[in-house]
């Protein structure tokens, strides 16, 4: 195998490619922070730096909203990726693991979680630390600016008080709902803050959270032309 720090820095390269045209807030940005905040977790759950990079910079990179929704497609091209690069089938092992289940979609009724409940090694300390990275990037400040980038890219209106947000909402509604961006909040984000899986996470969302409600607040607010 090459050595990891080569690894690393040729998986970096490829991922700046990759995302080098993205306009929906899946961006090489996204994979940048993703990854930082990531790898500062691994450090206070004592997780496995090499696998933690690795999975961050390649967790949107075989994301099934890219391939038509075939998944296994996406994972299919990231291992590609990896057996160029050599690395040794336990470690492609685990880091096709983290990418293949941190999908939001995977929490929702209708999805198939027989894997992880009969994997007695998962969640693992690297998956949990890239789950709960992944998902902070989605709330908070920024979290609020990638729903109305992705929303605009594909034409989706930011509120329509007639379409209600749906309670309940299944993998294959989220998959394929065109509904307003604002609707993404209470199918999606405020949701997160409940399932963070690490004590670093669970700190950082709360706060996220709550600029989220703030947010909703002032939105409401000037919808209705209050004062």
């Amino acid at each position: 195998m090459i050595k990891k720090e080569k690894i690393i820095k040729k998986t970096e390269d490829f991922v700046k490619k990759v995302f080098l045209e993205d306009y929906t807030g899946h961006d090489w940005w996204h994979t940048h922070r993703v990854r930082v905040l990531a790898k500062k977790i691994a450090i206070s759950e004592s997780a496995d730096l090499f696998i933690v990079d690795m999975a961050a910079l390649l967790h949107d990179v075989g994301d099934y909203k890219f391939f038509g929704g075939d998944e296994e497609a996406g994972v299919l091209f990231v291992k590609k990726w990896l057996s160029s690069l050599k690395v040794t089938e336990e470690l492609v092992g685990k880091i096709l693991t983290v990418i293949s289940n941190i999908s939001y979609k995977n929490t929702l009724p209708e999805s198939s979680n027989r894997k992880k409940q009969n994997s007695p090694n998962f969640p693992s300390k690297e998956f949990m630390a890239v789950c709960d990275a992944d998902r902070l990037d989605a709330i908070g400040a920024i979290g609020i600016a990638r729903a109305f980038t992705y929303g605009g890219f594909y034409k989706r209106q930011i509120y329509n008080p007639k379409i209600k947000p749906m309670k309940n909402i299944t993998q294959e509604e989220y998959k394929n709902t065109d509904a307003p961006s604002i609707n993404h909040f209470y199918e999606k984000l405020l949701r997160i803050k409940e399932m963070m899986h690490t004590k670093l996470g669970k700190k950082i969302a709360k706060k996220r959270h709550r600029f989220l409600n703030l947010y909703l607040k002032e939105f409401y607010k000037e919808w209705k032309g209050k004062l």
